[in-house]
């Protein structure tokens, strides 16, 4: 198990470059399993979430050959679907929350689809209805092994269909919707997720071959086809890492360039970290974000306390609450901070209490958060970072502390951060990886 040591209080100065999206990217890589065509694929991150889903397409017969740095030619030509039921088979992708939607496509493309209880952050529960639900809809039949916890789906044909998704399931949409590309008919998903990702995922499925419409809205419309072809796609930079590059850059009073953010996709973003008083300028497609003495927390216009909570796109995304919530330690004012989507991922606050922070967690969805204005700042302990976006969250709180912090299990951060230490120390970080 490795640990980061950081001596904080050292303010950074520089430009980032954003990592490939670490969300389009599981989409992306097993969208590869709809054609026996050759896919090129660019931006990859070689972060362990993405590296682990290519290694177990790998492993069930997707040749894979490496052109450069973040850039991969997949072919599944040859699937060894056997495999699918065996015991490393779902050692591997129970290790991995994204490998749930292989599903989709191995259930279009070869009539069977294999998962077991896929893993990933402990941020609560995380239910997989929507996936079969879906798919049982397009007419496959669906079984749950409660024993091994091992999901199956078979059908002999596919049949579009009108789904009304119970909730607006970004993984469910993607699942889904791989599986009615190759339906026969039509298929109208309503209360579809509509982030860029998905988006993206749409707009790759259509250079493939598909007939989809209603991109970037709540419904889509697919048009089966009888076959998929190859195509070049390239993976947006990702949206989470910016966010925490906005708010690093506030918390340790930086002066920071985020390159080729592609802001067009950032949605709120860039309003909500506003609202917490940090400047930050449109640069062509570059963030600027001025080093900052302080910065000071709006309220709603009634001069109540400002509430900041998350919502499906195009609404705040809930993996950058975290990051909302730290930078707000440091703020002058109070903020109300509500996670609605997922229950367990305000459980770091204690962390951050023990370094001073001024924190009330009012239950397991709601924290109100009360600034300290700079005027005490942080200090270094020793943590355990219990998720991604919490363990960059402690990571940036540590960056602003004074004195030695360490975080330990920071394989966490490194399934969704690529070389984040070394990227931070070359602008003036101090970040050791030790083991």
């Amino acid at each position: 198990m490795a640990s980061f040591e950081i001596y904080g209080g050292k303010p950074l100065k520089g430009e980032l470059i954003p990592q490939g999206a670490k969300n389009e990217a599981l989409q992306i890589l097993c969208a590869v399993l709809l054609t026996p065509d050759k896919i090129t694929i660019s931006n990859i991150p070689d972060i362990i979430d993405v590296n682990k889903l290519i290694s177990l397409l790998q492993t069930m017969g997707v040749k894979i050959e490496k052109v450069e740095k973040g850039t991969y030619i997949f072919q599944a030509k040859d699937i060894d679907l056997p495999y699918l039921e065996s015991d490393d088979f779902k050692k591997r992708a129970g290790s991995l929350r994204g490998s749930i939607m292989i599903v989709g496509p191995l259930l279009a493309r070869f009539g069977r689809g294999f998962i077991p209880k896929p893993g990933g952050d402990k941020i609560g529960r995380r239910r997989l209805d929507t996936h079969f639900e879906g798919f049982m809809k397009l007419g496959a039949k669906f079984n749950y092994d409660a024993g091994e916890h091992f999901y199956s789906v078979d059908a002999e044909k596919l049949i579009g269909t009108y789904i009304h998704l119970d909730e607006a399931s970004v993984t469910g949409t993607a699942n889904i919707l791989m599986a009615a590309v190759l339906a026969e008919g039509q298929t109208t998903i309503y209360n579809a997720a509509c982030e860029p990702y998905l988006q993206q995922l749409c707009k790759m499925l259509n250079s493939m071959g598909a007939n989809i419409s209603g991109i970037s809205s709540n419904m889509l419309t697919i048009q089966g086809v009888k076959e998929l072809n190859g195509c070049f796609h390239r993976i947006l930079p990702d949206m989470i890492e910016i966010g925490s590059f906005i708010g690093l850059a506030a918390m340790t009073k930086s002066e920071i360039t985020i390159k080729d953010v592609s802001w067009d996709n950032l949605g709120i973003i860039p309003d909500v970290f506003r609202k917490l008083g940090i400047k930050l300028e449109r640069r062509g497609d570059d963030i600027f974000v001025p080093a900052q003495d302080s910065y000071e927390i709006d309220t709603f216009i009634d001069g109540s306390i400002l509430t900041i909570s998350d919502a499906p796109w195009p609404g705040f995304t809930p993996d950058l609450l975290s990051i909302i919530l730290v930078v707000a330690t440091q703020a002058k004012g109070s903020v109300l901070i509500h996670q609605k989507m997922f229950e367990s991922r305000l459980f770091f606050v204690d962390k951050l209490i023990d370094m001073g922070a001024q924190i009330i967690l009012c239950d397991p969805h709601r924290a109100t958060v009360i600034g300290l204005n700079n005027e005490h700042t942080l200090k270094g302990i020793s943590m355990t970072s219990p998720d991604i976006r919490a363990g960059v969250s402690l990571l940036i709180a540590a960056m602003s502390a004074t004195g030695k912090s360490t975080i330990h299990n920071i394989e966490q951060i490194d399934r969704g951060y690529q070389d984040i230490d070394i990227r931070l120390n070359n602008l003036g970080a101090d970040i050791r990886r030790i083991k």
